[in-house]
């Protein structure tokens, strides 16, 4: 087991679920998609850059895209409190997860996967 795999599957519930729930949704729409461990926590990268990552933290699940600057769908659902360029979708419990709109951002950020990171 990779350390990325090992984040997931040693965290609390609810958090090991909303984990292993959206690693399955990124996995699913994007089979090229590698998991990593960088930064002490889950990356996925799709060729060989940064597409978005996993973080439990002060006591939700972030889904943080790293093209976020370039992302247009559900832009009220995506959480920039504190930083200047990353978006994320947050979630507390999996019930929380509305499985259209996690589907339509992931796939506006793999429409800009291609664009710079800021510009």
């Amino acid at each position: 087991m990779n350390p990325a795999e090992a984040y997931i599957l040693d965290q609390t519930e609810p958090f090991k679920s909303i984990l292993l729930h959206l690693e399955a949704t990124i996995r699913r729409m994007a089979p090229e998609a590698v998991l990593k461990y960088k930064y002490r926590i889950p990356f996925f990268y799709i060729d060989d850059k940064p597409f978005c990552y996993l973080n439990v933290t002060k006591g939700y699940v972030d889904l943080g895209f790293w093209h976020a600057a370039h992302l247009s769908v559900h832009l009220e659902h995506l959480e920039t409190k504190g930083r200047k360029v990353m978006k994320s979708l947050r979630y507390n419990s999996l019930e929380a997860v509305d499985q259209q709109i996690l589907e339509e951002v992931i796939a506006d950020a793999l429409s800009v996967r291609d664009r710079g990171f800021y510009s």
